[in-house]
């Protein structure tokens, strides 16, 4: 995360509080970015409101430009932009659909989530992420590669978020029930199942000095197990991750991300393996 050297914020007209735009102007601090605000948009004009933005953010040390397009949605609108701009992470602030809403339409922000080529924090709370807690979730019972390199992924942007915010790293990885089933007799019995995913997780509990109350390994499905350790952690950020199929129309986020969302009091950053984020950006330039 120490690398990313341009963010480009979604700015909501709507909002008093602008949540994304105090996050990311607090990252940008820290790590030394620029900044691009945009408002996807093309009935009002909003350029005045940009301007004083940008000019606050200028006076506090920032680099700052920003823009208002419109290309037929919201995540199409920031994926150009981001493009043309040169980005490599959205900050975004969360608003919950409602279910009736989510029952017909597909949410913006699950559109974002699958699409975006570049990682997407999504802002929920104003609560400081300093000196907090951040919760970094894999699941440690998927051996191949790409999973391997996200889970990687994953634990290095949390332990640098931590570092930022002299916070406190935590992990979660939630394994199934036993099985009597099961081809492998590891997955018939539960103690034997939780001993494999603690020994999993263990290469990150070494690498990152995490002792038995910071490592969070349980039976249940990740949905539920993961925003129950968030808030018993009190965790000021989440991060997940998701590895797409092959093709634009296997691209899609993870439904553990999409469930959780709503669930979460944190914010969460959403990240994808390297493979999957150069696929979409050969998309996005053809």
């Amino acid at each position: 995360m120490q690398s990313i050297k341009r963010i480009l914020v979604v700015i909501d007209p709507t909002q008093t509080d602008q949540l994304a735009l105090n996050r990311a102007k607090l990252i940008a601090g820290v790590i030394e970015s620029d900044l691009h605000l945009l408002v996807c948009e093309d009935r009002q004009d909003h350029l005045p409101m940009l301007d004083k933005y940008c000019s606050e953010l200028k006076a506090s040390g920032i680099e700052a430009t920003s823009s208002q397009a419109w290309h037929g949605s919201m995540t199409d609108t920031v994926i150009h932009v981001l493009g043309s701009q040169g980005c490599e992470l959205v900050v975004k602030q969360h608003l919950p659909d409602s279910p009736l809403k989510k029952a017909l339409l597909t949410p913006d922000d699950w559109k974002l989530l699958r699409y975006c080529p570049v990682p997407v924090l999504l802002v929920k709370t104003t609560a400081s992420w300093m000196k907090g807690s951040v919760l970094a979730a894999v699941d440690v019972g998927n051996h191949d590669d790409q999973h391997h390199v996200l889970h990687d992924t994953i634990v290095s942007h949390a332990a640098d978020i931590v570092e930022m915010i002299n916070g406190d790293l935590h992990l979660v990885s939630a394994h199934p029930a036993p099985m009597l089933s099961a081809a492998d007799p590891i997955y018939q019995v539960r103690e034997n199942i939780a001993n494999r995913y603690r020994d999993e997780a263990q290469r990150y509990a070494t690498a990152n000095g995490l002792d038995l109350e910071h490592m969070h390994i349980d039976e249940g499905p990740a949905d539920t197990l993961i925003p129950k350790v968030a808030r018993h952690i009190g965790a000021s950020v989440t991060v997940i991750g998701t590895v797409a199929r092959k093709g634009i129309a296997g691209a899609l986020i993870g439904n553990t991300a999409e469930v959780i969302l709503d669930q979460l009091d944190s914010d969460i950053l959403v990240l994808k393996p390297e493979d999957t984020m150069a696929h979409l950006e050969s998309i996005l330039q053809r």
